[in-house]
């Protein structure tokens, strides 16, 4: 019998991303700006640090876009 694993896609949590992109100083930081409505990600206010990214994605914090890369 064949059986094919699917691959699973490569993520990064919002708040970890905007760290590694800095930025956010701290994962605080991130939490108060997330929370507080101030990052858009695909065109929608997202307000949860949890959130998962794939690459491809767009955040938009501060009138800039980073689009995801995870590869």
């Amino acid at each position: 019998m064949d059986i094919q694993e699917e691959k699973s896609e490569p993520i990064i949590k919002l708040g970890q991303f905007m760290k590694w992109q800095n930025l956010v100083q701290t994962g605080g930081e991130a939490k108060i700006r997330i929370q507080g409505g101030e990052v858009i990600v695909n065109g929608s206010i997202e307000t949860r640090r949890g959130r998962k990214l794939v690459t491809g994605d767009v955040v938009t914090f501060n009138g800039k876009s980073y689009e995801v890369n995870l590869s």
